[in-house]
This record gives C-alpha cells, structure tokens and sequence, in this order.
C-alpha cells in the first residue's frame, strides 16, 4: 500500500532535479515503490525494528521469525501461525527464551521496556501516534531505555507514513550516499542531515532510494 500522503511521481521528479548523480539514480533504480504497513500498531512496528538493529534484513526476519513462533509454541506446544505476540505476553515471557530467539541482553530489555510503555500508555495507539508531529514523537519514544532517534524513524516511515523523513544514523543511507557521490568516507549524521535539507519534502522517499544505490 503505497501512502495516502505520497505523490511518488512528483517526488521522484523533484529528485531528480537535485543534480545529475541524482537524475542517474532515479534512472538507474527505476519507480519508486514504497510500500506502508499501515495494519501495525506503533508497539509491533518498535518490535520489529528492534529486532533489525545493527542487523542485515536476513538476520532480523530470521529473529522475527524465532521471536513469532516462540509464543506460538507457549501458546499452543506446537509450532503453528499465530498473531504478533502481545505486550502482555513479552512482559510474561523468560529471558532464556528470548535469547535463543537471538536477541540481546541489551534488546530483551529494551522488548521489555516497549511491552511496558504500551501498557502504561508512554507507547501511542496508532490514531494518537497519527496526530503527533514526526518530533514529538521521536522525543515521546526514546525515552523508552534502548529505543533511539532511528527506531522511531522507522516507525514514522514505515508505519506511518511520514514523507519527510532522513534517518541520519542509518548505516545503509550514509554508505548509498557516500557510493552515490564517490566518497572515500561516508557522512555522519550531521552531515548528511544537513545535506538531506536540498531533498525536503521528500527524504523519506530519498532514503528508500540511497538505500538502493548499487554496490
């Protein structure tokens, strides 16, 4: 489902127009086709991020995949499909189990740390995350311990639709840049925020395209 709020074509135009090595990608990759998940509540959309943390997109599905079936199996003792786990159950589940699911000590705490928001009510439902600006948001959620700047903004990507967003820290958007432009050093967070103000209104639709650079 491509957002309510998305004019691809006239953001795909207006990028190509920052400069040639620009026009060249857009050429080279093709159409834009983001897609939203607009079925997830904030709560699963942090899960799910979490899980990707520092991780290659085989190794976090690998995770969800774990994470999944886990409750599945508590639920049921036998492996079977089942709906995302709910705050309730990741409170209740054990730290051994998470682990071998392969997360983290670090990420156990930081589910934990989700499960518990979403039930104190810090975590938004989806129609109250719909009305909070892209800032106050990110400031409302990193305030949960281990949830940072780029979680959220995954959230508000992803999930929400949020067209004007530039995750900085994101490993994969700061090498597409530096392969884009021919960089011996991929930009910091500063830099490449301050260089990602030429693609407003449209960084999210940036990223999704400097995370398509070809190696």
């Amino acid at each position: 489902m491509i957002p309510k709020n998305y004019d691809l074509i006239k953001a795909t135009s207006y990028l190509t127009r920052v400069d040639a090595d620009w026009a060249w990608l857009i050429n080279t990759v093709g159409p834009c086709t983001f897609e939203l998940r607009p079925e997830r509540e904030p709560y699963e959309a942090l899960i799910r991020a979490v899980a990707y943390q520092q991780l290659h997109a085989k190794a976090g599905d690998a995770i969800l995949g774990k994470f999944i079936k886990l409750f599945s199996e508590i639920d049921t003792g036998q492996a079977s499909a089942t709906q995302f786990p709910s705050p309730e159950q990741v409170m209740a589940a054990k730290f051994n189990d998470l682990r071998a699911c392969g997360f983290s000590g670090r990420k156990i705490e930081t589910l934990k740390n989700i499960a518990e928001g979403t039930l104190s009510g810090l975590v938004p439902s989806r129609s109250d995350a719909e009305a909070m600006t892209d800032e106050d948001l990110i400031q409302r959620l990193v305030a949960l311990k281990g949830i940072g700047r780029w979680t959220v903004e995954m959230l508000l990507i992803f999930t929400l639709g949020r067209p004007d967003i530039l995750p900085g820290d994101d490993f994969g958007i700061a090498e597409g840049y530096k392969r884009l432009k021919k960089l011996d050093i991929a930009p910091k967070r500063k830099e490449i925020t301050e260089i990602g103000k030429a693609w407003s209104p449209y960084r999210t639709v940036a990223s999704w395209y400097l995370w398509r650079v070809p190696k």
